[in-house]
């Protein structure tokens, strides 16, 4: 299987070969920036009952119709309301009772008047004052009602929606003070190659440090899923297999990278191929052209280049989507942002390009302006570390002049952004 595919097809397989995952209770606070798997319904009204907006005095509507700053009205007060504390009484005719903010309306009221337009009379705004109002109150004035965000049994939030921190409070006052969210996928990260070493040896001549499996693990975990190292395998293909089958044993996707030019990486294609299904191995993408994607023993696996920024973009595209739905995130894309090129941009071939990029505000004109890092070269770590997009070269484009307006793809915000 050597004929290049598009990018969106090669997403369109992926997304097709997994699926959301079973879902776990959490504390409803464990579950900021999550979706929910199931609707969260309140067992209360929220409010439970009717309340003041603000601190100053329950009245009677009625008894204020008449009043004016020529003609005030009077009333007695015959109680104190606070949050917590209940009047117990009702209000009557000529009467009123202070209140505080939060407070449930007393019997008999059904409105407030904020407390810096009343004139306070003999004593201390209490029981036992008098207070004098200037003007009507309308029924229902600085009053909320009982069940303003919700009713008992409705939805005060559905399956899909992302938990934000106002949010763990809606569902802390909802009684859900636990919340089922899809567990996070288990991923199953390896190295290939015999050149490779852990990052705490000293690599000898010929020998690389393995930086891959920490970028890759670092971008499961920003994901919302769970990385697990199996290791690096030496360029044998028992070796690679074993390792490879013990991650799809016990992991929800498999992601290897390394090995496209020594041969081992066609180990690891074949035993995809006999245990299960090779789906693509090559898209029209750079970096990122030497990609496979298959199905081993039920579980997706996804091959990725061994040269560093090949395989961060091939993750960003394929992988992040996938791990995002199996986590059951709606939104799949990172957003695309449109802005000044600074420099000409060549392309001299015919593949879609992900060029490393940082885009930011001109500081003279405030237009967004974006430019290359120095270097293209897909084994720099450093400008995929500075990088905040990719800057896109579509098919068939020979590339940019310096002044077009280019689509970035903004790495470093959240998918659903509206920028």
């Amino acid at each position: 299987m050597e004929q290049m595919i598009a990018l969106e097809r090669a997403q369109t397989i992926v997304l097709d070969h997994v699926r959301g995952l079973e879902p776990v209770a959490v504390a409803c606070w464990q579950a900021l920036g999550l979706p929910l798997a199931q609707d969260a319904v309140t067992d209360i009204d929220l409010s439970p009952f009717a309340n003041s907006a603000m601190d100053g005095y329950a009245v009677r509507s009625a008894d204020l119709a008449a009043a004016t700053p020529a003609a005030p009205v009077t009333l007695a007060v015959v109680g104190h309301e606070a949050a917590g504390h209940v009047f117990e009484g009702t209000v009557g005719g000529g009467e009123a009772v202070r209140i505080m903010t939060g407070a449930p309306m007393p019997e008999g009221a059904n409105a407030v008047v904020k407390y810096e337009v009343v004139e306070v009379l003999d004593g201390d705004g209490n029981e036992g004052s008098r207070a004098v109002f200037r003007a009507p109150a309308p029924v229902g004035d600085n009053v909320r009602e009982a069940g303003l965000e919700a009713h008992a049994g409705e939805a005060v939030m559905h399956a899909g929606e992302v938990v934000t921190a106002a949010g763990a409070g809606l569902l802390a006052s909802a009684g859900c003070s636990e919340v089922f969210v899809r567990r996070a996928p288990r991923v199953g990260v390896i190295s290939l190659g015999t050149e490779i070493v852990p990052p705490d040896a000293v690599p000898q001549r010929g020998q690389i440090r393995d930086a891959n499996a920490s970028a890759l693990m670092a971008s499961v975990l920003a994901a919302g899923a769970d990385p697990q190292f199996f290791g690096i395998a030496p360029d044998d293909e028992q070796a690679i297999c074993s390792l490879v089958l013990e991650a799809a044993a016990s992991c929800d996707f498999v992601i290897t990278s390394g090995g496209a030019s020594a041969g081992d990486y066609d180990y690891v294609t074949a035993l995809v191929r006999r245990e299960g299904e090779v789906l693509f191995d090559r898209i029209s993408m750079r970096p990122g052209k030497a990609i496979t994607f298959g199905m081993l023993r039920g579980v997706p696996f996804l091959g990725l280049s061994g040269n560093p920024a090949a395989a961060y973009v091939g993750f960003e595209m394929l992988a992040r989507p996938a791990l995002r739905k199996m986590r059951g995130y709606r939104e799949l894309a990172r957003p695309v942002q449109y802005a000044r090129v600074e420099h000409d941009v060549p392309k001299r071939q015919e593949r879609r390009f992900y060029n490393r990029a940082r885009v930011g505000r001109d500081p003279l004109t405030g237009e967004l302006a974006v430019r290359e890092a120095h270097s293209q070269n897909s084994a720099l770590l450093g400008t995929l570390h500075h990088a905040n997009c990719l800057l896109m070269v579509p098919e068939g484009m020979k590339g940019y002049a310096a002044g077009d307006e280019v689509p970035c793809v903004r790495i470093d915000i959240d998918e659903g952004t509206v920028l």
